[in-house]
């Protein structure tokens, strides 16, 4: 499939120019109705590198959520992860229809982020109140087998899943198979642990957003209760050298515009990401 303007061979164009760590994302569909190539152009406007895209249809994005990379190329913006679909994803372990339905629908994911030439997808494992089966990990597997074949890096998100996603990281001896660190979810379901410290290694992805507001998540880092400085020196501690990525939403922020939200959401990254590199190179 060709895709037009940026792809993954300008993504790391961009990280030569830049230093792959000053590079600064956010999660495309951060709220408001605003139409996609319009949404675009704003991100690119507010400073922004790149983004992060939800895959599916869900979320009021629609069938033509398939449009989104060359939209994205074209207003200037490289693709650094793909978000899987979490529609039945506690169904990942069980053995019945729903649950192969699950796992062929993360295949074409891994399908798809080849194809048009998106370096990572983004997956949930179920939650621990499901734990994890030997069926369950066979499909983690196959996945990894496609990843490893198709050169995609498979990405797995800490939520309410600690034990799930200890076990598959430990058991899934992959290069294509790591894990995205959310700041949120880590700050409220189990801020005693230490993922980033435990497998900084094999870190992938980063969803930064503050837990604040009546939400309790997905707020603009720095506006909530997470100490970013500490936070960061994590980050940089695991040598990680993909972007600052931010996965905010407008709860809580409504009475600013798009553009004035994304402003303020760049010059959040900012600060992030001055946090991170002084805690690279002291």
């Amino acid at each position: 499939m060709e895709m037009c303007t940026i792809g993954a061979r300008a993504l790391g164009e961009l990280q030569m120019q830049k230093g792959s760590d000053a590079m600064i994302t956010i999660y495309d569909w951060f709220g408001y109705s605003v139409p996609i190539r319009e949404r675009y152009r704003l991100i690119r406007e507010a400073g922004f590198d790149g983004v992060l895209m939800w895959w599916s249809e869900d979320f009021g994005r629609g069938e033509e959520y398939r449009d989104a990379p060359q939209l994205a190329r074209e207003a200037g913006l490289i693709i650094e992860n793909i978000h899987a679909p979490i529609r039945d994803e506690h169904r990942l372990w069980d053995d019945d229809p729903i649950g192969e339905a699950l796992v062929e629908r993360y295949l074409q994911c891994v399908a798809d982020c080849a194809a048009y030439e998106i370096p990572t997808m983004v997956v949930h494992l179920p939650s621990d109140s499901h734990p994890h089966t030997p069926l369950g990990l066979d499909r983690v597997r196959r996945i990894a087998e496609l990843a490893e074949r198709l050169g995609v890096n498979v990405a797995l998100e800490n939520l309410r899943n600690f034990n799930n996603l200890s076990y598959v990281l430990e058991q899934v001896d992959s290069p294509r198979v790591g894990f995205c660190y959310d700041s949120g979810h880590h700050d409220t379901n189990y801020p005693d642990k230490a993922p980033l410290a435990m497998y900084g290694p094999r870190l992938m992805a980063l969803h930064l957003h503050d837990n604040n507001g009546s939400q309790a998540q997905h707020g603009l880092p720095l506006d909530g209760t997470i100490d970013w400085p500490a936070t960061m020196r994590a980050v940089a501690a695991t040598g990680y050298t993909g972007a600052t990525a931010l996965e905010p939403m407008n709860w809580d922020y409504e009475a600013l515009t798009p553009q004035a939200f994304l402003h303020r959401a760049y010059e959040h990254a900012q600060r992030l990401d001055v946090l991170r590199r002084s805690a690279t190179h002291a």
